[in-house]
């Protein structure tokens, strides 16, 4: 095993990796000069110029947790000198049923050399998240505080929960969950909209010691079944169906069919929980198989309102999230129960500035990441009230956000940059005929922001006068990694700029090696956090063959990234063969199989494209079966293809016919051709002569505009 427990490291380790923050002494507490960057404050003018350095007002930066660069420095340094007391010290302000050894708060090996990779924090020690996140707080005499509201999908549909009413729906589901024998490790998928019962459905999962599983609820029946037979769970949770804007998505059709696939590949489910949202449809109109289907409001509401809590241990399993691998299959990333809570909770409090008397909306979906870290646990963890959305930012018009910010006083709103982009595409007077006036920090997730995008947020959006935290992390991390944390330090638009406490990213180049200064290169992280996960669900030989084989020593976090000379980080993007649209990462394996799946198709290759909204888009090129001729009416056939095998979210932007694709003489695929015609970068395209077949590059080029 590597170093662990707050072992001190060896002279001169912090220093050497301390350098990113001596640039900070450097900044000056308030606006002026620095490396020729315009300064500006926030509520003062306007960010205009590529190069702005954005300052906090004196006003934020006075009440905020982390008020200077100075501080930051301090806290982070000790975070990385003394991880083991730094993070006891942040664990012990919630409620364990027994500690953890203090000896071991953490031990860890991330190096595939030395033995497996393995990741402990505060193992032996027992708690419960959902108990610290609610319990706790009605403990603490919050009972009566709002925990969620809830905005539906047309205006005007809407309710809410204190704190209190919150417990008393997760402890009836709690009841009924044990009541059919789940029960402590058991896999339960969830597979339901933004509903208040989501969120209910993942607190009383874990009350109970279950794992849950969230599938986002625009996954196709095959995405959803590859799920069900990878976890084999003893019930899927779901609802008969929802409306999005104006369309309704029969989610329980969806279910039946993966359900009837899973049986077919060895897994039977005998339970479905069903939740009637009656604004989308009637209980009479749902599919229904009496001996396997149960309605919520049948069952659920009939049981008590207190339910024990069970003490998990802080290595134990709390839920499976599947995300998008380069191989096709999607990756069970697991994440364990107390080093997630405690990091969750952490990174919200700061990264956010949070206060009690915030009202904090995050758009994400709990299908993801996002939704699990800051839609439900991190937000509950501190005692927040949440605001959660069932329907669509453009319904009925593109100023749906703001008026639900204005309906709710909203003053922290986190979303992604392709909901900006989006918006700022539609015009600012769906934003500006709203008032916005409680907004007072803002957050963008999911994928680099690019700097155009940032200003338009930070001016149209936040009057200039809201702090951005633009935070970089992963499904794998479990939370923030590197974010701007508001009060701290001046921003610049487009960059996440710091490392979050605890975390230690370097920039190495293809060797391995790692590059100071002002560079470029593959971003990985040093030494583990308490919120990393801890392997793929069944398959540990992938977990350290993805994430830590490629750099010896080193989480590989599959990004790109750059540091300017003043120590900000820049995300560049994805460097291995997965897609980042809309902040939804998707393989392009997955996206090829489900193409080559169509029976006219006989070759596919995906790559990522620019796209002025979603970030990135998906450009398909397709090889067709000799003698069928290329035609609209095919074209629209492989996108549904892959919308009915993956999800509309998936779709390809643009289907390219290619006659052939470009290989090397050993039949490997030159991807990086492909992605130049897919840009018109015709001029940047290097030496084709290596291909097999040069001409081929002519025939794509020739049939681009087709």
């Amino acid at each position: 095993m590597g170093t662990a427990n707050g072992e001190q490291p060896a002279a001169g380790a912090s220093a050497d990796k301390l350098r990113h923050v001596e640039s900070m002494s450097q900044l000056p507490s308030g606006a002026g000069k620095i490396s020729g960057i315009n300064a500006v404050v926030l509520g003062e003018s306007l960010a205009a110029e590529e190069n702005d350095l954005i300052f906090p007002s004196p006003e934020f930066s006075a009440s905020a947790l982390v008020s200077s660069p100075k501080q930051y420095r301090e806290m982070y340094e000790r975070s990385i000198k003394d991880p083991a007391g730094f993070w006891s010290e942040i664990a012990e302000t919630f409620y364990w049923k027994e500690k953890w050894n203090p000896t071991e708060v953490c031990s860890e090996n991330l190096n595939v050399t030395k033995g497996p990779v393995e990741i402990n924090w505060f193992k032996g020690g027992k708690t419960n998240i959902c108990y610290n996140a609610v319990d706790r707080n009605i403990e603490s005499g919050n009972g009566d505080k709002i925990a969620m509201y809830w905005e539906g999908n047309e205006p005007g549909q809407d309710g809410k929960l204190t704190y209190s009413e919150l417990l008393d729906n997760v402890c009836q589901l709690a009841n009924y969950l044990k009541s059919v024998g789940v029960g402590k490790g058991d896999a339960v998928i969830i597979y339901l909209p933004m509903l208040l019962e989501l969120p209910i459905a993942m607190l009383a999962c874990a009350r109970i010691g279950a794992v849950h599983s969230v599938v986002f609820a625009g996954f196709s029946a095959d995405s959803l079944a590859q799920r069900i037979v990878d976890c084999k769970p003893k019930l899927v949770i779901t609802c008969n169906a929802v409306k999005r804007g104006v369309k309704a998505i029969f989610l329980k059709d969806i279910v039946d069919t993966a359900l009837v696939e899973s049986e077919k590949n060895g897994v039977s489910v005998g339970l479905c929980l069903t939740y009637e949202n009656k604004s989308a449809m009637k209980r009479e109109d749902t599919k229904w198989q009496a001996e396997r289907d149960v309605w919520w409001q049948d069952v659920v509401t009939k049981f008590p309102s207190k339910c024990e809590v069970e003490w998990v241990d802080a290595e134990d399993p709390l839920f499976l999230l599947y995300t998008s691998g380069s191989t096709g299959k999607p990756k069970g990333v697991l994440h364990t129960s107390g080093g997630y809570m405690v990091y969750t909770a952490t990174t919200f409090k700061y990264a956010f500035d949070y206060k009690p008397t915030d009202i904090y909306w995050c758009t994400a979906d709990c299908g993801w990441i996002t939704g699990h870290s800051y839609v439900t646990y991190g937000p509950l963890l501190n005692g927040a009230t949440v605001l959660v959305f069932e329907g669509t930012p453009n319904y009925p018009d593109s100023g749906r956000c703001w008026d639900i910010v204005d309906k709710y006083n909203v003053t922290i709103f986190y979303t992604a940059p392709t909901l900006v982009r989006s918006l700022m595409r539609d015009g600012t007077e769906y934003v500006t005929r709203y008032a916005r006036k409680s907004l007072r920090v803002l957050g963008s997730v999911g994928e680099p922001i690019n700097p155009s995008a940032w200003r338009w947020f930070y001016n149209i959006v936040g009057d200039s006068r809201c702090p951005i935290s633009d935070t970089w992390w992963q499904t794998e991390t479990g939370g923030f990694m590197i974010t701007p944390l508001p009060g701290a330090w001046p921003q610049k638009p487009g960059s996440a700029t710091f490392p979050f406490f605890g975390v230690q990213p370097v920039i190495v180049d293809e060797k391995g090696q790692e590059i100071e200064g002002e560079c470029s290169g593959y971003l990985c992280i040093k030494k583990s956090w308490p919120g990393a996960f801890r392997t793929l669900y069944g398959d540990h030989e992938r977990y350290e063959t993805t994430y830590f084989k490629p750099f010896a020593g080193y989480y590989f976090t599959g990004d790109g990234c750059s540091r300017d000379k003043d120590g900000y980080h820049w995300l560049t993007g994805r460097v291995d063969d997965v897609i980042n649209v809309s902040g939804h990462r998707i393989g392009t394996a997955e996206v090829e199989s489900a193409l080559v799946s169509h029976p006219q198709c006989a070759e596919a290759a995906v790559v990522g494209v620019e796209h002025e909204v979603k970030g990135q888009g998906i450009y398909a090129f397709v090889t067709l079966v000799d003698g069928v001729p290329y035609s609209e009416e095919l074209r629209k056939s492989l996108i549904m293809t892959v919308r009915n095998q993956i999800g509309a979210f998936a779709a390809p932007d643009k289907i390219h016919w290619a006659p052939g694709l470009p290989k090397t003489r050993s039949g490997k695929i030159m991807r990086r051709i492909l992605r130049k015609i897919a840009a018109r970068q015709l001029d940047e395209l290097g030496d084709t002569s290596t291909l097999a077949d040069p001409g081929v590059v002519d025939q794509l080029i020739a049939l681009s505009d087709c």
